[in-house]
């Protein structure tokens, strides 16, 4: 019992991880299309943009909702704790899903298009934002009592830190959201975005070096995981990996490729995801709670392991399948003229 008490809960943090990075990669596309669309120039655009996701953006969700699913039934602690410290970046996120959600079925009817545009754009930008205030509160760390109980204040949330992060993920959001519609798109539109993703990805760098300067001289517990060893040297490499691949995505833009840059991008997003699960662990809130201190009992993490193996490969195997009925281009009548 001992021993599963210490595996288990590994398990469920790897497990929990996959869930929120498929998330982030999926419906991190999604968002950043939805952010770009409030720059779009005509309606004829916009409603391409909005086209590209109509078939994807449901599916695309459904990790956000199993991740919470799997974080209150593996780590029950935590997930009380989180959302009440989180309250208002999570409230803030779901009011974007649902103007969102909204927004994109009523555009459709409506013969005024101007407010749910607006709104799906707005939505698309909260529910980010609203991300990104909540990952960079939980890295920063939540103040909790002895029995791990959330006692701090309600814009606790709210920092320096927060708000770097909640920028660079939009960012973030914006270059890969770009990418997906350099594969999707074709002509002029395709062009504005090879652009966009060129910008996205200057300023996500910037955001990113930020970041990782000012987190191990701010943060002692991440100072002391990043310079000891061996995992010095695994950290050292991160960073040289991502500058490789931005060096990557920089020449696939260059050179007008249009699947590649797609794939440089979710690597970028991998090996980020990869260096905070690094740097956190074994605390599923840094630096109050630990993974073992939060996890349910063994006999219901095994339960729920066992219905997860069924749900993973279901899951997949419909995202998988999604994606190939409707891959290849969104066209519309006019936008995929050569620019002149």
């Amino acid at each position: 019992m001992e021993t599963l008490s210490y595996f288990l809960p590994q398990v469920w943090f790897a497990i929990l991880a996959l869930f929120l990075f498929l998330y982030v990669m999926l419906d991190g596309f999604d968002l950043g299309v939805g952010i770009l669309s409030l720059t779009s120039s005509t309606e004829e655009r916009r409603g391409i943009l909005m086209t590209s996701l109509g078939n994807v953006w449901d599916a695309n969700e459904t990790w956000l909702v199993i991740m919470g699913g799997g974080l209150f039934g593996a780590f029950p602690l935590a997930y009380g704790t989180i959302l009440t410290a989180l309250y208002i970046p999570i409230f803030l996120m779901i009011f974007g899903f649902i103007f969102r959600a909204v927004a994109f079925e009523f555009r459709e009817q409506a013969d005024r298009k101007f407010f749910w545009n607006l709104a799906f754009g707005v939505g698309s930008f909260s529910a980010a934002l609203g991300q990104g205030f909540a990952l960079g509160a939980v890295l920063s760390g939540i103040t909790v009592d002895e029995a791990g109980h959330f006692i701090g204040g309600t814009w606790d949330w709210l920092t320096w830190q927060s708000v770097l992060m909640a920028l660079t993920l939009i960012q973030g959001y914006v270059l890969i959201g770009s990418t997906y519609l350099v594969l999707k798109t074709e002509g002029e539109l395709q062009a504005t975005h090879y652009r966009t993703a060129r910008i996205a990805a200057i300023t996500t760098l910037i955001g990113a070096i930020v970041i990782t300067i000012t987190t191990p001289i701010f943060y002692e517990y991440a100072r002391s995981r990043l310079f000891s060893q061996p995992q010095v040297y695994i950290f050292a490499a991160i960073p040289l990996l991502g500058i490789t691949l931005i060096w990557l995505l920089w020449r696939s833009l260059a050179r007008q490729e249009e699947r590649t840059p797609l794939i440089w991008t979710i690597l970028l997003f991998l090996l980020t995801f990869l260096g905070l699960a690094l740097v956190v662990f074994p605390y599923i809130i840094p630096t109050q709670i630990t993974i073992y201190e939060a996890a349910a009992d063994p006999s219901a993490l095994v339960f729920m392991i066992i219905f997860i193996g069924v749900l993973i490969p279901i899951m997949l195997a419909y995202n998988i399948y999604q994606y190939i009925v409707f891959r290849g281009k969104v066209r519309g009548e006019h936008y995929g003229e050569e620019p002149g």
